[in-house]
């Protein structure tokens, strides 16, 4: 058992109260409850996940008639999740750590199909018979989607489209592959990780076409990856990426539309360098969203039944960039409901194809996080949205001829909902600082309704002193509003000044201050807490949910404003008496790690000892569409790649460093981290390094994520 010192008593030794061993464990306390809700096609029943105390997702389905509940896929006896490598990047990519079924889908108001272990399942209509539709054995089965009628379900397996009818049979090919280095239906790195479009196939309203992207990467040069922890050596210990490293070649993506019978035909799309998003809409057009290199432009094409363009609309346009977002609905024929920061917030928009300029429908210093349905009938959208705070998020309609807008949530804290098909009714999803997440039905005029999901007890919520954070906030010198959480130590502890933790991420996309249990159940800051450390958390400029303006400090300068902001927090700590200014330390993940390590070589007076895992470098070193997007290449942009560079600071390096990574990531290579250990050893810096030989940019195991929380506690424990 680790202990620590109580810092203003010497001689009194506390021991912890959190087991080190409940800081890896997953789900975090509290948070292993229901997800992935989805109504029936006929809104009678909704189908959802729930954890087991072993880890394992299983499926429920609730009646809302009978009130029953049915467990209808188990956890299963094997203990190794079986999947492809493609399916297991795209599970990494998306973040997605859950173990058993990890998807499922309805096939029609009856049936299911449910992926686990590998294997593809259907469950009846009584949801007690489950039959094998495809054995992952035969097959790597990568994402499986039902037809829209029903029929028919397609996969990816091998680089190619695959469908089987949905009553059984042999999976039949509609696609060929040209070569090894060829992909059809399966989406790109960059399309999985940054654009956040983890799919490449699409089936049409009809279901007898799928659109579909065909990938070839063959003209980049090929990075390996060595399995160097396997016993075994040869080719078969060897991964073979194709990596788009920022300024060189993208994999060149096509877009065609193949038959049932496996007849191909090619979209002209090629003018474009990204294909963002791909829609079928009624009559058998093609909605598809295309950005230019630079991410300044984003066009939507139109393609008829005869697969020619028919339109094109510009819909954004910036001098800095485009955020990609899939808050977006095609109503009518001719008639598209968008979401756009061009005002500065992310706001609602309606688009005529016949004209030029789209109408504003919400407008104000907040902004709209996602689209969740829309009730074409009566002009009611529903969304989610910061209006009442940039540390919250709460349900929204809104009617779109008469602008009124109501909240349907009620509770202070972060909000998400799943609307039923009859747009009667919704689940909500709710957590705050001070309430675990629930989820409940709610009729859309505000009734409640008595519905009971299932739900594996846990008591560590409880059985932890898990009190939340204290919410500060801070102003910049140009006068921005920063928002920052505080984790103090108990009162056992004294009045401080403590030995004080930065939890960091800084980059875009990410907001990690918010009104939401996930800040109240975060084990490693309640651990630290518990051994009388301070832990602080800031969104610095640069960080999402704030409007662009405060989200573009950024942009061409990676690596300033966000360490000046978390430098200025670790100053603000120190005049309000609560950090011991000698006794600073910073940990944190991927853009996180590449943010502790620039706080401890650019401020060194300030931070004394930084934990950096899985971080990113130098920017020379990462993929073209996250990279090109926030500092342009490294011809257009040299001093911000110069300036962002971690190396240019190593000699200012004084304090302590611990450097992780996983041997096998394939998003920052682990190139990013010993090219940085090259600089650190002719420069003379000492520094100690954790590797990992089995894990890629997250550790999944259990016993590598409970060895890596020992480590990091040992290492600030004997540094700070």
């Amino acid at each position: 058992m680790l202990r620590a010192k109580l810092r203003n008593e010497s001689s009194k030794i506390l021991y912890m109260n959190i087991p080190i061993q409940e800081i890896s464990r997953f789900p975090s306390p509290g948070m292993g409850v229901p997800t992935s809700f989805a109504f029936s096609p006929d809104g009678d029943r909704i189908a959802y996940l729930s954890q087991t105390t072993s880890g394992q997702r299983v499926l429920h389905v609730l009646d809302l008639h009978t009130q029953s509940d049915v467990l209808i896929v188990a956890a299963s006896e094997q203990r190794e999740q079986k999947e492809s490598l493609d399916e297991e990047l795209r599970r990494q990519r998306q973040r997605n750590l859950g173990l058993g079924v990890t998807h499922f889908a309805w096939i029609d108001e009856n049936n299911i199909l449910v992926q686990q272990n590998g294997n593809l399942y259907v469950v009846d209509d009584s949801y007690r018979n489950t039959r094998l539709l495809v054995n992952g054995q035969e097959y790597s089965i990568v994402d499986p989607k039902p037809s829209p009628i029903g029929d028919m379900v397609a996969f990816v397996c091998d680089g190619d489209i695959y469908v089987v009818p949905t009553i059984g049979g042999i999976p039949r090919k509609i696609t060929e592959k040209e070569n090894s280095k060829v992909t059809n239906g399966l989406s790109d790195y960059i399309a999985q990780e940054e654009m956040r479009r983890p799919s490449g196939f699409w089936w049409s309203l009809d279901g007898h076409n799928i659109a579909f992207t065909q990938v070839d990467e063959s003209h980049i040069a090929a990075f390996n990856i060595a399995h160097s922890g396997k016993d075994e050596t040869g080719d078969t210990t060897w991964e073979s990426h194709r990596y788009p490293f920022v300024g060189g070649d993208n994999p060149k993506v096509k877009l065609g539309i193949v038959a049932l019978d496996g007849v191909t035909r090619w979209l002209n799309t090629q003018t474009y360098e990204y294909i963002a998003r791909v829609d079928w809409l009624e009559g058998n057009k093609l909605a598809v969203q295309c950005q230019n290199r630079e991410q300044t432009c984003l066009d939507l094409l139109i393609f008829g039944q005869d697969m020619q363009l028919h339109k094109k609309l510009d819909l954004e346009r910036s001098d800095y960039w485009i955020n990609i977002s899939d808050s977006y609905r095609y109503f009518g024929t001719d008639n598209m409901i968008w979401t756009s920061e061009r005002d500065g917030w992310r706001h609602i928009y309606i688009y005529d194809f016949n004209y030029p300029e789209p109408r504003q429908i919400t407008q104000g210093e907040w902004q709209v996080d996602e689209i969740i349905s829309f009730d074409e009938k009566n002009d009611v959208l529903f969304f989610t949205g910061t209006k009442e705070s940039p540390l919250q998020k709460h349900v929204y309609t809104i009617h779109l001829k008469t602008g009124v807008l109501k909240k349907l949530s009620i509770e202070p804290g972060i909000h998400n909902a799943v609307l039923s098909p009859r747009f009667d009714l919704f689940v909500n999803s709710h957590h705050s600082l001070t309430s675990c997440p629930s989820s409940t039905v709610r009729a859309i005029n505000g009734e409640s309704r008595s519905v009971t999901f299932h739900m594996e007890r846990d008591e560590r919520a409880s059985q932890f002193t898990l009190n939340p954070p204290e919410m500060i906030t801070i102003q910049t010198p140009s006068g921005e509003t920063l928002y920052g959480a505080i984790y103090k130590p108990g009162d056992e502890f004294g009045e401080g000044p403590f030995p004080t933790i930065f939890s960091v991420y800084g980059g875009p996309h990410v907001q990690q201050v918010v009104n939401g249990w996930n800040m109240t159940c975060a084990m490693r800051a309640q651990y630290f807490r518990s051994q009388g450390y301070v832990v602080f958390v800031l969104d610095n400029r640069g960080s999402a949910r704030r409007g662009f303006d405060f989200e573009s400090k950024i942009n061409r300068a990676m690596g300033t404003v966000e360490i000046e902001d978390q430098a200025l927090g670790a100053k603000w700590l120190i005049q309000n008496k609560i950090a011991d200014p000698e006794r600073i330390g910073v940990y944190g993940w991927s853009y996180g790690g590449y943010v502790s390590l620039l706080c401890l070589m650019k401020y060194p007076e300030l931070f004394k000892v930084a934990v950096s895992g899985a971080p990113v470098t130098s920017w020379d070193g990462y993929d073209t569409h996250y990279t090109e997007r926030y500092m342009g290449t490294p011809v257009t942009n040299p001093n911000g790649y110069t300036n962002g560079d971690v190396r240019q600071y190593v000699s200012g390096m004084k304090g302590k460093l611990l450097l992780i990574h996983g041997l096998l990531d394939e998003n920052v290579h682990f190139r990013h981290s010993a090219r940085l250990i090259n600089s650190l050893i002719e420069s003379e810096k000492d520094h100690e390094i954790l590797l990992f030989p089995n894990e890629r940019h997250m550790p999944r195991r259990q016993s590598d994520r409970s060895y890596l929380e020992k480590r990091i506690a040992s290492f600030f424990e004997k540094h700070l």
